[in-house]
């Protein structure tokens, strides 16, 4: 029996994360540690919240004294850390609360691990899920890979760097067991529509504008959620200790081109004319630091512990938009209140 904590839990990456490992493994005790906070949302995990082998705590990662105490009363064997503030444009307007969560935070629990792990490392895991954008950017040429140097260029990046250089900090000098993955941009269903693809579908149902970024000629490499929590599962479990792991989705799009194809699917679905919502496209000032391309070379992990994208971007993309169309209850159950005033400031 393993008791595994998973933090961050409650959010988009996690819920499908925490879900995938309560269901496929029994033997586990999956602990799921969230803030709650406006992304947190434990309306994502219903299906799975009275299963035997799932438990919720509420919690803040950066409350030492109370992960500590987390640790000790669960016996935790091993630790799947996606807690953090991960939205560009917040960091931008915030710098300080992406400094505290996302290092601050990480230290917290890399102490607590260290602390209740120190007489037996044996069988025991950290594992770090951070970001393709601690790299930089790239022109229109090339990839990020396990070797890429870092060069963070948003508050956001630089926190998730700083975690990342932590978690090898702890390694080297405790020995403390850890694996890194840097993924790029995820896309699928419970994700928080702050983020293009589920910020676009609901301003496209709702004739609302779509807020597009300088010319929206930057480039992203998207990946569908599933597939990444498909490859946290099996680094967690066949990954080796003290390495880092590049997840992509082999699936490059410009911006522009991105939101057409929302637009595409988004009206088809609706029984709308093919591209009608197209005028909705707006232009709006370019985002400060605004990297211009990420593209991830995943070889290293398809090669060493066989992993690869399951979808096609429009089969995900398509599978996306039904789920947004089809809960639409969730959706404005997430985008009411303090989201609506975040909304009008960033964008209006």
């Amino acid at each position: 029996m393993k008791n595994i904590l998973i933090t961050g839990g409650a959010g988009f990456i996690g819920s499908h994360l925490v879900r995938l490992f309560v269901n496929n493994y029994p033997n586990y005790n999956i602990i799921n540690l969230d803030a709650l906070t406006y992304a947190g949302n434990l309306e994502n995990l219903k299906d799975i919240q009275d299963k035997s082998n799932y438990t919720f705590v509420k919690a803040d990662i950066c409350d030492y004294k109370f992960i500590q105490e987390i640790f000790l009363k669960y016996k935790i064997d091993g630790v799947i850390h996606l807690a953090a503030e991960s939205h560009v444009d917040r960091s931008i307007k915030d710098p300080f609360s992406f400094a505290q969560t996302n290092v601050m935070g990480t230290l917290s629990l890399l102490q607590a691990a260290k602390n209740n792990w120190k007489d037996n490392f044996e069988n025991k895991l950290f594992y770090h899920v951070s970001t393709d954008e601690v790299y930089g950017s790239l022109g229109k040429n090339g990839f990020f890979t396990e070797e890429t140097a870092y060069d963070p260029h948003s508050p956001y990046s630089a926190s998730k760097a700083s975690s990342d250089h932590f978690v090898r900090a702890f390694h080297d000098t405790y020995g403390l067991p850890v694996v890194i993955s840097n993924c790029s941009n995820n896309y699928g269903s419970y994700q928080f529509p702050e983020k293009l693809i589920p910020l676009f579908i609901n301003n496209i149902c709702n004739n609302k504008p779509l807020p597009v970024y300088g010319k929206g000629e930057n480039v992203r490499d998207w990946l569908f959620v599933n597939d990444h929590a498909r490859a946290i599962d099996v680094i967690f479990h066949k990954g080796k200790l003290g390495d880092t792991y590049n997840i992509g989705g082999f699936n490059e799009w410009k911006n522009i081109d991105l939101i057409k194809v929302l637009i595409k699917t988004v009206d088809k679905l609706l029984g709308r004319k093919e591209g009608e919502s197209e005028k909705l496209i707006t232009y709006v000032t370019d985002r400060a630091g605004h990297d211009f391309r990420y593209a991830i070379d995943s070889s290293k992990l398809k090669n060493e512990l066989g992993w690869e994208p399951s979808l096609q971007f429009e089969e995900g993309i398509e599978k996306t938009v039904k789920w947004y169309l089809e809960n639409q209850a969730w959706v404005d159950n997430v985008t009411s209140g303090d989201y609506q005033k975040y909304y009008k400031e960033m964008y209006e």
